[in-house]
């Protein structure tokens, strides 16, 4: 459940930045009329998210044995990628979000194209709506379906009471920290992510194990039932892993800890705050 929770959390409010970014700069400019093609471009965005993740969800309903495997490793290890890539987008272009995301208002205003309003929310949140299917199926598969309904619909409640918070008063929220602490707690659910991907793929055998078990230690902590359990759903810990577990998962770690915590202050002060900063003194 807390995976699920985090994911919709984090990707929820940065869908929610999205929609009170363009908001507001149509209200600014004195465009509220184009609110509705806006809303509309959210709302399609949303519903086009939600059958992208149907279909995965059904997809993986119908396979079974190794091909089961190797799908869901697969999709595990693709929900990894995603993430690396955002770690790296956000270094280089997060910091010009809010202004790229005004220019593209103000182009499609020039004409007077109420599509061109409406594609700008859209492209956004079904790019953020993808990752988050894929996020959300991959942490499914460490968790009970309850749990991960019941943690995605906490999240989402949590993401839309922050992103009006924000519209009515962003100073009030510091998101620097917030996406900087959500951010390193993603990154471990990523890591989990990784561990329990590559174990899926070696079971199908595609990737080799080298050596099968490094170590054996289900006799002090199992990851079969306890705190072992729940440390396996969240972090991918495995009581007896393999050597290319053993190699991968620190070596991921410690990279992806090292290049967010050196480029995600920056953007974050940068690129996020102000949108918080500016919406509330509209």
């Amino acid at each position: 459940m807390g995976q699920s929770l985090l994911i919709t959390l984090r990707e929820g409010l940065e869908m929610g930045l999205v929609v009170v970014v363009v908001l507001a700069y149509l209200s600014k400019v004195g465009q509220r009329a184009y609110w509705k093609h806006a809303l509309l471009g959210t709302a399609a965005a949303v519903a086009a998210s939600f059958l992208v993740g149907a279909l995965i969800f059904v997809v993986a309903g119908e396979l079974e044995g190794r091909a089961e495997q190797v799908f869901e490793g697969s999709t595990m290890l693709t929900a990894v990628a995603v993430l690396s890539w955002m770690i790296v987008w956000m270094k280089g272009r997060a910091v010009h979000m809010q202004g790229h995301l005004q220019s593209q208002v103000q182009s499609a205003l020039a004409v007077g194209s109420a599509l061109g309003v409406a594609a700008i929310p859209f492209v956004a949140i079904l790019r953020e709506g993808v990752e988050t299917t894929l996020f959300m199926f991959a942490a499914a598969r460490t968790s009970t379906p309850a749990e991960s309904s019941v943690g995605a619909s906490l999240g989402l409640a949590g993401a839309l009471v922050l992103s009006y918070l924000i519209y009515r008063g962003g100073k009030r929220i510091s998101l620097r920290r917030f996406f900087n602490v959500t951010g390193v707690l993603l990154i471990l659910s990523a890591v989990g992510l990784l561990a329990h991907g590559i174990s899926e793929l070696q079971d199908a055998g595609l990737v080799p194990s080298v050596v099968e078990h490094v170590w054996n230690i289900s006799g002090v902590l199992s990851d079969e039932r306890g705190v072992g359990e729940w440390l396996k759903g969240i972090l991918g810990y495995n009581a007896d892993p393999s050597l290319v577990e053993v190699v991968v998962y620190p070596l991921y770690l410690g990279t992806a800890l090292w290049y967010f915590l050196r480029a995600r202050p920056e953007a974050a002060r940068v690129g996020l705050r102000p949108v918080a900063e500016r919406v509330a003194t509209r």
